[in-house]
């Protein structure tokens, strides 16, 4: 019997089981690398204080150096995917994110730490987010299901981390450097392995060039109000950088970041700061703040698999401007959350809004500018997380000056309120007249 080769079936055929390889072998770099990143520094970092004497606000500023080098070397992976393929990249990645680790297992200075929390940044961007869409990308032709699977497993990354810090510390008397070294022979072996599927740049090059043909004749075929669109030119970067649209969808990626960032330092300090306003004890309130992240990234689990799930069978603009409006719903329930309601709201709100928008942020600059330009484009947008780091200096700043977070919190809301009414008005851009259709 025949195969359709326009189904959206995956059959069992030998390109189909590498593609399901591939999605799972990027899922689980994701995994790891955020795990032994962000998921677990904040779990170290007590330990390495204790033992080695540092203060806690030099410590922390390892996280602003990891935040500040993930976001400003985005612009690294595009160019040396061009230059040296996507096995190449993924190798050097994978062997500068070990040698960060390395770095923090090593620790013995302050300095050789920053290092480390550097180096950690800009391997993070060079294995992670940037190869692993643009793989996926050239794979699937429809991509939400398949990017909301990668997205999950890089939330999950963040959930078990601290748990994989906690057990192999406390299987090793709180052996905060076997924990680093461990972490940096996962990271070459499972980058290694995605590299070895990869494979040489002949074989993806041929499965992009199907995939585009497929995407364009349906987008040829679409009618004019279809329910999802999706372009029918491959874009270059400078007429999408003219484009309106674009700046929309960078600036809710910033706001999803900076949010993120800012929810996760400073709100359990904040919850417990009005928790004791209100009369209820310190250690309490702190629980309850801790409780209410956890849910959060619970939260943006579950988005980013819902968002996967039903992501090809609406307008992803939709699920950005959903997104948009639980980020500000979120923030503005953080900014009084003294009853339980509330911090759910919070919860709920801020988790399902950070995890819908980068997946539909994603999907939208393949919809709307197609996929050859996407790698410089995605790369673009990722540069704003290194502003987005100032989130929480700003919450700092802000504290001392008005007494309390809560400020912050309505203050980010704002910011994000304009977003979401650009992107509820949002329109799929217009190729310029003198753009080409894709080649067949």
């Amino acid at each position: 019997m025949a195969c359709d080769p326009q189904a959206d079936v995956l059959i069992l055929a030998p390109t189909n089981i590498r593609r399901l390889s591939l999605l799972a072998g990027f899922s689980l770099l994701l995994f790891l690398i955020t795990a032994s990143t962000y998921g677990s520094l904040g779990v170290v970092l007590p330990a390495m204080i204790g033992e080695l004497g540092w203060s806690f606000e030099k410590a922390f500023l390892g996280f602003s150096v990891l935040g500040v080098f993930t976001g400003a070397s985005s612009w690294l992976p595009a160019i040396l995917i061009r230059r040296i393929g996507v096995r190449g990249t993924l190798l050097l990645g994978s062997a500068v994110l070990s040698a960060g680790l390395l770095g923090f297992a090593g620790s013995e200075s302050i300095a050789r730490y920053y290092v480390g929390a550097a180096l950690c940044g800009i391997g993070f961007q060079m294995a992670a987010l940037i190869p692993g869409t643009h793989v996926l990308s050239a794979l699937y032709r429809k991509r939400a299901l398949p990017f909301g699977i990668y997205f999950t497993f890089g939330s999950l990354g963040g959930v078990a981390g601290p748990w994989m810090a906690l057990a192999i510390m406390g299987g090793s008397d709180n052996d905060w450097r076997l924990y680093w070294l461990v972490q940096a022979v996962l990271a070459c072996v499972v980058g290694a392995v995605c590299a070895a599927m990869v494979g040489g740049s002949k074989w993806l090059a041929q499965a992009a060039h199907d995939v585009d043909v497929e995407v364009e004749q349906e987008a040829r075929e679409a009618p004019a109000d279809a329910r999802i669109h999706r372009t029918s030119h491959e874009w270059t970067v400078q007429a999408a950088l003219r484009t309106p649209q674009f700046y929309v969808l960078v600036a809710a990626y910033f706001t999803h970041l900076l949010t993120g960032v800012t929810v996760a330092s400073v709100s359990v300090s904040h919850i417990g700061e009005i928790g004791v306003a209100a009369g209820m004890a310190a250690a309490a309130a702190a629980a309850i703040g801790a409780k209410m992240l956890s849910l959060e990234s619970l939260m943006q689990t579950v988005a980013r698999l819902g968002g996967g799930l039903i992501g090809d069978s609406i307008d992803p603009k939709w699920l950005l401007v959903g997104a948009q409006a639980m980020l500000v719903a979120g923030l503005l329930a953080l900014a009084s959350a003294t009853t339980v309601p509330l911090m759910l709201l919070y919860a709920v709100g801020t988790g399902v809004g950070f995890g819908l928008t980068v997946l539909a942020v994603t999907v939208l600059l393949l919809n709307y500018y197609g996929r050859r330009s996407n790698l410089e484009l995605f790369s673009l947008t990722c540069l704003v997380g290194a502003v987005s780091a100032a989130g929480p200096f700003i919450a700092g700043a802000m504290r001392d000056r008005l007494g309390g977070f809560a400020p912050t919190f309505q203050l980010f809301a704002a910011v994000i309120a304009v977003v979401f009414v650009a992107a509820l008005f949002m329109r799929p851009p217009v190729p310029p007249a003198d753009m080409v259709d894709v080649p067949d």
